[in-house]
């Protein structure tokens, strides 16, 4: 009897030391305490409602774009369109990811008798990483961390040693076989002795739960993972194929290769393209986190919806026809406020023959840059003529599978000025990449953040 009494005693002294809810509802507190970090470079948009859509004389325009009121919620977004610094360092990372497997997966098949070949770039061995428990069972046993893109089989590849470029400086014959054999262009392919990096190699393989598809259907959770395969090397051949009879040759040999134009937009990029650089926007501050042993997974980066688009270029200014407010496209002093070809054609008048810094001209009122001319952006958005007769009033965003239009926004630096109006439609083919189109990301804001602060 005494037993039960001293086991009943210290089952009240473990409750009354664990919990301090003195028995009521509390919920189920987190140990962090959660807030929102807004990602370097972008801005918060607060959401709300807005009339979408054609609100002036336009009879062609209204018919497919017909004024409406829709609410959008929170998000971030960029304040300029994607740079080609910024891209150049997903581009790298493809680039290097590669390099490194071919030189690891090299040494593994020709190291033998205690004889490594090319030991700086091996296969990192797990139980001398720095891996928690966790991480070292499912590399071992799976071949990944819960990524099914696991070209390496489950090994680590080891970072730390540099990539040597330079042909004159390769440091072994064994290096410049995989080099030459396998990343630089073919013999047959290459002129004035010059090796060049062979950009069709550079694939990046990324997996996607169709999660709307999955809450719509029935059905196992794997037959809704995709898997998509995309070259990630702009095509910078758009500078010569989208303008006939015309000398851009300089555009299309330094635009995205040289430091002059590091920080202009990216163009000669796919829809998909532009996905697959969310997807690893996404992986890279992911990666940075679990590093950090911190659990926490940020929402993913993604195209903006049309209607987040045009929300957001309307910089909280009802019923505006540009991102500036008034229906002029200079300033009182007669200076412009976009990119774009005024003047029947005069391209240079307006500052630029081609496109400027994505920081240029005035920002709007949420600080987004260039939402009017400079380059048009992709959205997540299907065109149809219907869209805005079968969309949702809350967040709407018609997305078509078999539909490969995509919403493009925002005019560029090639078109006149009814293309930079906030609310004119565009499109373009999702497998296309143009010299005049580009992209900026977003983020869900977690939450609600009502005084939009």
């Amino acid at each position: 009897m005494k037993r039960i009494s001293l086991y009943i005693l210290l089952a009240l002294v473990i409750v009354s030391c664990g919990s301090n809810d003195q028995g009521e509802l509390v919920g189920v507190k987190s140990s962090n305490n959660w807030h929102s970090e807004r990602p370097l470079g972008m801005t918060l948009i607060p959401g709300g409602s807005f009339t979408m859509g054609k609100q002036s004389e336009d009879v062609a325009g209204s018919l497919n774009s017909p004024a409406r009121t829709v609410t959008v919620r929170p998000y971030y977004m960029d304040e300029t369109e994607i740079t080609n610094s910024e891209y150049k360092e997903f581009v790298h990372w493809v680039r290097d990811s590669i390099v490194r497997t071919e030189l690891a997966l090299f040494s593994e098949l020709m190291s033998f008798d205690g004889e490594p070949v090319l030991e700086e770039y091996m296969f990192l061995n797990i139980d001398s990483t720095d891996m928690s428990p966790y991480q070292k069972y499912m590399m071992k046993t799976y071949g990944s961390l819960g990524d099914l893109n696991s070209p390496t089989q489950g090994k680590m590849l080891n970072w730390d040693s540099e990539i040597i470029w330079n042909v004159h400086e390769f440091p072994s014959e064994e290096y410049a076989e995989v080099m030459i054999d396998s990343i630089l262009t073919p013999i047959e392919d290459s002129f004035e002795g010059r090796r060049m990096l062979n950009v069709d190699k550079l694939k990046f393989t990324y997996y996607w739960l169709d999660q709307e598809a999955a809450a719509r259907n029935k059905g196992n959770r794997r037959d809704f993972i995709k898997q998509e395969t995309v070259n990630v090397y702009p095509d910078t051949t758009v500078w010569v194929r989208d303008f006939k009879y015309s000398y851009n040759d300089p555009m299309h040999q330094d635009y995205f290769y040289h430091q002059a134009y590091n920080d202009y937009p990216v163009v000669g990029v796919s829809w998909m393209q532009s996905k697959a650089f969310c997807k690893w926007r996404t992986k890279k501050k992911n990666d940075y986190l679990n590093a950090k042993r911190n659990p926490t997974q940020v929402p993913q980066f993604r195209l903006a919806t049309e209607a987040e688009w045009e929300y957001a270029a309307r910089g909280g200014l009802e019923n505006a026809t540009y991102p500036w407010g008034n229906p002029y496209l200079t300033t009182d002093r007669g200076c412009f406020l976009a990119n774009f070809k005024p003047i029947r054609g005069n391209y240079a008048v307006d500052g630029a023959l081609y496109t400027v810094e994505a920081k240029s001209y005035p920002p709007n009122d949420y600080g987004l840059y260039n939402m009017s001319g400079n380059v048009a952006e992709w959205t997540n958005t299907s065109y149809s003529e219907a869209s805005y007769y079968i969309g949702s009033t809350m967040n709407p965003n018609v997305e078509i599978d078999e539909n490969h239009r995509k919403v493009i926004r925002g005019g560029s630096w090639k078109d006149v000025a009814y293309f930079l109006e906030v609310s004119t439609r565009d499109y373009e083919y999702a497998d296309s990449a143009r010299s005049y189109i580009g992209f900026r990301t977003v983020q869900d804001f977690l939450g609600t953040d009502i005084s939009g602060n």
